[in-house]
């Protein structure tokens, strides 16, 4: 495991550790009922956004099974969105991504260069062998994202739970270390601190 030296800059990208700065650009897409809409939770309170906060400030590099690394995204200089590596399994090698964005900023590819990001300290940095990706089946924007970065579609659950008092549907993404190309070989380009 090296953890990385922040800031992780990709081509149009600056990823970082949260800092208390960062409270209101975070409940400013964390307290909206169109972002939370596929997202486990309800919109939050600035109370809760002081706990999401605190807990995501809490790890700066996953050092062990179920940490949680979450990083602020800025594009120059303002946090847009925020991507995540968990660390899912420390014998198996698993991790899992993920990534929230304010919808102004939707449609400009940044989540899928965040992701990317993220992929590469998982495989490169943490060493992970296979790292994993999920979303509602309903969510075509963050399954794309998926596709984009090469990630293959490889479950697709039928009414598996009761999602916000209905019937939910899930997608499962996954790439392997072999497959992935790293970031100097992709649109996104090299991450480098």
């Amino acid at each position: 495991m090296i953890k990385p030296d922040y800031p992780i800059r990709t081509r149009r990208l600056t990823l970082r550790p949260f800092t208390l700065d960062d409270h209101a650009a975070l409940h400013s897409w964390q307290s909206r009922p169109d972002v939370v809409r596929y997202l486990y939770g309800e919109a939050r309170t600035p109370e809760e956004t002081s706990e999401r906060l605190a807990r995501g400030m809490a790890v700066t590099w996953p050092e062990k099974e179920g940490d949680h690394l979450a990083l602020a995204v800025e594009k120059d200089g303002e946090v847009i969105g925020e991507t995540v590596l968990k660390y899912l399994n420390e014998a198996h090698r698993q991790g899992e991504i993920g990534y929230t964005f304010h919808p102004d900023h939707h449609g400009n590819g940044y989540a899928t260069e965040a992701a990317a990001a993220m992929i590469e300290l998982g495989f490169a940095n943490l060493g992970l062998h296979r790292i994993v990706a999920s979303c509602d089946a309903f969510n075509e924007p963050s399954w794309r994202v998926m596709e984009r970065l090469g990630m293959r579609r490889e479950a697709h659950f039928k009414h598996n739970e009761i999602f916000k008092g209905a019937w939910g549907e899930e997608l499962i993404y996954a790439i392997l270390e072999d497959e992935w190309p790293g970031m100097a070989d992709t649109p996104w380009g090299p991450v480098g601190g």
